[in-house]
């Protein structure tokens, strides 16, 4: 039985592009970096997924630094390795290499006490695919709001 607590969202990657493979990777982390985690300080907002010399590393995510941390403390957008099977990691250098595909950090979840996150395979939208978005965001809550009023 997996116990899993969403610590941070990306719900701009979600907007800005087209999420089309999910994974879930490790991470190497320090010990003042976790207890920010489980405190709920991160943010994902403008992080992204480089490869560096066969390795995936997360790149710009926020993790702030531990309130009764010491000079021990963390740099709170340092890059962190992420830990996956090489074939996986192969797999995805070799589609963002070959299809000009990204990846980008979805969710920093605990599962089972330890800290991962979900990256994707993504590729970049276009503004009109985000009107399109918007438009059928706003016609669904149209149609639920019409629904909710005739069912009473």
């Amino acid at each position: 039985m997996d116990k899993i607590k969403v610590i941070a969202k990306n719900k701009r990657a979600t907007f800005d592009f087209h999420l089309l493979e999910r994974y879930e990777a490790g991470m190497v982390l320090t010990g003042t970096e976790i207890k920010s985690i489980r405190a709920n300080r991160v943010s994902l907002r403008r992080s992204f997924v480089q490869h560096r010399n066969g390795e995936l590393w997360l790149m710009e995510a926020h993790i702030a630094q531990y309130v009764h941390g010491n000079r021990e403390n963390h740099e709170p957008t340092r890059p962190r390795k992420l830990l996956l099977h090489r074939r996986e990691i192969n797999k995805i250098i070799s589609q963002m290499m070959e299809k000009s595909l990204t990846m980008v950090p979805t969710k920093l979840y605990m599962a089972n006490g330890r800290a991962k996150i979900e990256i994707a395979l993504a590729r970049g939208k276009k503004k009109h695919d985000k009107r399109q978005d918007l438009a059928r965001k706003d016609d669904n809550r149209r149609m639920k709001r019409a629904l909710k009023e005739r069912s009473y």
